[in-house]
């Protein structure tokens, strides 16, 4: 007798699919983003138990996301030649193994390296997530998965800074700081297993090749550009720092001239610049751009000046993000249900205001108090402003970008997110500290809040981007409708 029980099972089955490969995804981006500010709050127990300098400590929290930032765009072009199945598998286990050195490193310089290492495992998992969200979700359902794709990254960089202020605090077995890095072991384990399982196989590939002239410009550009911003501060911005950041522009000037003449010839570049050209793409990067640096910079100086200004311990300063991160989670994730007719205007709304929390924060620690309440309410503004306005933003400079550039487009976004996060640590990072080492009073305290007025800047400058986009869309719908 024949029953209707195998169909529907074998139906709900498979509609479940997307949403736990989604799920699957979003943890291994959730670990991912976790690293680049989780050890923000380990950094003076680290300091003081590996006997680390200052510019090794900005090394092991700028390491990650240097390897990180070079790789991406490579590993986003790999992706699409090998599978993005195989490549985010192989992310997991490298980010898994990775962290397990973090763990359990002698010294500062094996943590250095190992952070490297990290960062460049993460770099081979992260593009893939975006890929597959343009390849395997449509409509809606693509919405909804930016929308958690976005409130990932916000939770996920807040988090790191609860997390680590959780874990050195509780100095589990008198490991102090190593926990933040040995927690990504078991989830990494678990991750890999499900991988092969709930993520689609990847189909025929064709011949493409990867671009090996690109890749060798590419990598140093951004490795010449970076390191000399993290370790500037530190040696005193001495005459190779501004050579290494001119030589790296020069680079990047020519990456761009050699894609371009490999394009026209019929080849395949590392990064086919053209997608730059595709309605919303440029000026969506550009104004994640000054939203991803006013953010990190804030979370990495606010996080010092907590510890090392006030005294706080780790797990408060930690805890004090808390606001911030739910703030951001929730909005990144429930902004779809405003009206469609105000979603454009939502990103300028959104840094307007998170610009004006800043100004706002910088007001209140600079009186050289911990702002108690009043530092909390500010911080959940700021964490709501920036969630109405990221996630509408992934999505609008992402709507016109068909599939066949999804990589590419995962690639620069991708790449955008994190070398901002670079910038951010590096640049207002390396400003915090020179305003904090002046011998005065409240050094710390007008450090940061100067720090935070020039962030709120950047933010309106990013609001104004913003709002060049949404008279983008305005005009596209009006030609479409």
């Amino acid at each position: 007798m024949t029953t209707t029980a195998p169909p529907l099972a074998e139906r709900a089955a498979t509609d479940r699919r997307p949403a736990l490969m989604l799920t699957v995804l979003l943890i291994g981006q959730f670990m991912a983003m976790l690293d680049i500010t989780i050890v923000n709050v380990a950094m003076p127990t680290m300091g003081t138990d590996l006997h680390a300098s200052g510019a090794a400590l900005q090394l092991i929290v700028s390491g990650y996301t240097i390897s990180y930032a070079m790789l991406l765009i490579t590993c986003a072009r790999l992706g699409e030649l090998l599978g993005h199945r195989r490549l985010f598998l192989l992310g997991v286990l490298g980010f898994t193994a990775s962290s397990l050195l973090c763990g359990l490193a002698p010294n500062s310089l094996t943590l250095i390296i190992a952070r490297f290492v990290q960062g460049a495992a993460a770099a081979v998992m992260m593009p893939q997530i975006m890929s597959t969200i343009q390849k395997q979700f449509t409509g809606t359902a693509r919405t909804r998965a930016l929308s958690a794709y976005s409130a990932v990254i916000a939770v996920g960089a807040v988090a790191g800074q609860i997390v680590g202020g959780v874990l050195v605090s509780a100095d589990i077995l008198g490991t102090g700081w190593r926990p933040v890095f040995l927690v990504n072991v078991p989830v990494g384990i678990v991750v890999a297993a499900l991988v092969p399982r709930l993520m689609p196989a990847d189909g025929p590939r064709g011949a493409r090749k990867l671009d090996l002239l690109g890749l060798s410009i590419a990598v140093p550009s951004v490795f010449l550009i970076v390191l000399p911003l993290v370790l500037g501060h530190q040696d005193g911005w001495p005459a190779w720092s501004f050579l290494c950041m001119a030589l790296g522009l020069a680079l990047a000037a020519l990456f761009v001239r050699v894609e371009r003449r490999v394009a026209r010839r019929g080849g395949d570049p590392l990064l086919k610049i053209d997608v730059l050209r595709i309605p919303g793409v440029a000026t969506g990067l550009a104004a994640l751009s000054a939203g991803i640096i006013a953010y990190g910079g804030s979370l990495f100086t606010i996080g010092l000046h907590l510890q090392s200004g006030l005294g706080d311990s780790a797990l408060r300063a930690g805890l004090t993000f808390a606001p911030t991160g739910v703030a951001f989670g929730l909005c990144s994730f429930y902004w779809r249900r405003l009206p469609d007719r105000v979603h454009h205007l939502l990103t300028p709304i959104g840094f307007t205001i998170a610009a004006l929390a800043y100004a706002a924060v910088a007001f209140t620690l600079d009186t050289g108090s911990s702002g108690g309440a009043r530092l909390l309410i500010e911080l959940a503004v700021l964490g709501f402003g920036m969630g109405i306005g990221y996630s509408p933003l992934l999505m609008n400079s992402l709507v016109h970008v068909p599939t066949r550039s999804a990589a590419d487009a995962s690639g620069l976004l991708t790449t955008t997110v994190q070398l901002g996060q670079v910038i951010a640590v590096a640049t207002f990072g390396s400003l915090f500290l020179t305003l904090a080492g002046q011998r005065e009073p409240d050094a710390s305290a007008h450090a940061v809040a100067t720090t935070l007025e020039w962030l709120a800047v950047l933010l309106l400058l990013g609001a104004l981007i913003a709002a060049l986009l949404a008279r983008t869309i305005v005009r596209a719908r009006r030609v479409t409708g």
